[in-house]
């Protein structure tokens, strides 16, 4: 049984800085892929960032390129999501998540954290 315990979302300003980290027990940690996704209010849960199990290689959603950077720590079992210049729009429930690659060129979720939320004032 895989758990995963999000921790650093909180109330900031426009252009501040979060990083959020996620400790992951229960399982292999360095045999899984790791994502972050986020649910705004009154909005579908959308995919954020995701690190392959080497962390050799990352990807992003467009709307956060160059301001978000997913990283993990395989010897703690943890991955971080550095939020920089964040924006109202980056206002959500961030959840951490072991994930898988699928064929259509996406990603399918294994476990889920409970979630830390992300609030942005303008």
């Amino acid at each position: 049984q895989v758990q995963l315990v999000e921790s650093g979302g909180g109330l900031v300003q426009a252009g501040d800085s979060l990083r959020l980290s996620c400790v992951v027990s229960g399982g292999t940690f360095s045999d899984y892929h790791m994502g972050w996704y986020r649910q705004p209010p009154g909005k579908n849960r959308e995919f954020v960032a995701a690190i392959v199990w080497t962390g050799g290689r990352t990807f992003y959603v467009d709307s956060v390129k160059g301001r978000f950077t997913i990283s993990r720590d395989n010897a703690k079992n943890t991955v971080h999501l550095q939020m920089n210049s964040l924006k109202p729009e980056d206002t959500a429930v961030y959840y951490c998540a072991v994930v898988r690659s699928t064929a259509l060129g996406g990603w399918s979720v294994d476990s889920w954290g409970q979630g830390t939320q992300v609030t942005v004032s303008s």
